[in-house]
């Protein structure tokens, strides 16, 4: 599989866990959470969401010298956003310790756009 195909599709199962995960959180955990938590369950959706719209703009773009930003994009979305949604739940603060490791992941990704802007003719 190319990796333009491997990036679109990432995308979009990362997209649709977001929404459904959104839904989720609205419509199930509202009840059973702290506003405090809850608030921290979106967060992690809104994070997952955005990133995986610029997975998706990557992948459309085609333009190989972004794809090392997605690996980074992925790793972020995994580790922030999934750390997010299991602290939230659970309220194991090993999760939270997580997540700032996510956010510079998601900082790296940004960085190498931005350096792969520079880079570009």
């Amino acid at each position: 599989m190319n990796s333009q195909k491997f990036w679109t599709i990432t995308s979009g199962i990362f997209g649709f866990l977001s929404v459904a995960l959104g839904a989720f959180g609205a419509h199930v955990l509202k009840s059973q959470l702290t506003p405090e938590m809850l608030e921290i369950f979106k967060t992690g959706v809104f994070y997952q969401l955005t990133h995986s719209i610029v997975l998706f703009s990557i992948a459309l773009n085609g333009n190989p010298q972004y794809f090392n930003s997605c690996k980074f994009f992925l790793a972020g979305i995994i580790l922030f956003s999934f750390s997010l949604y299991l602290y939230s739940i659970t309220a194991l603060v090993v999760f939270a310790m997580i997540t700032p490791i996510g956010g510079v992941f998601l900082l790296i990704g940004w960085i190498l756009i931005i350096k792969s802007g520079f880079a570009k003719n």
